[in-house]
């Protein structure tokens, strides 16, 4: 799994609640054909990212096909979250 681009944009808390910043990404992924993740209809992985002080982390994730916008039961494995985590904080708004 690569990241080939994103878009990215921070969510607002009006009420307050929240501690820190979140972020929703879109990551576009390119998957090889030969993991089970693949659809030729493309896949991106929605990212809910929250930093708190110095601390940046995913709060939530969703892999979705692009084209149908279903959202794909997978789990990221941990050198792939790490990815994430790290691309994440280097691309926030």
């Amino acid at each position: 799994m690569e990241i080939t681009g994103h878009s990215v944009e921070q969510l607002l808390d009006p009420t307050g609640i929240l501690e820190g910043n979140r972020y929703e990404f879109f990551l576009d992924l390119d998957v090889p054909e030969d993991d089970e993740l693949f659809s030729e209809q493309g896949i991106q992985l929605r990212v809910l990212f929250s930093v708190i002080g110095e601390e940046k982390r995913i709060a939530n994730y969703d892999f979705i096909e692009q084209v149908t916008n279903q959202i794909l039961e997978f789990a990221l494995d941990e050198d792939e979250e790490k990815m994430v985590v790290e691309y994440c904080a280097q691309h926030l708004v």
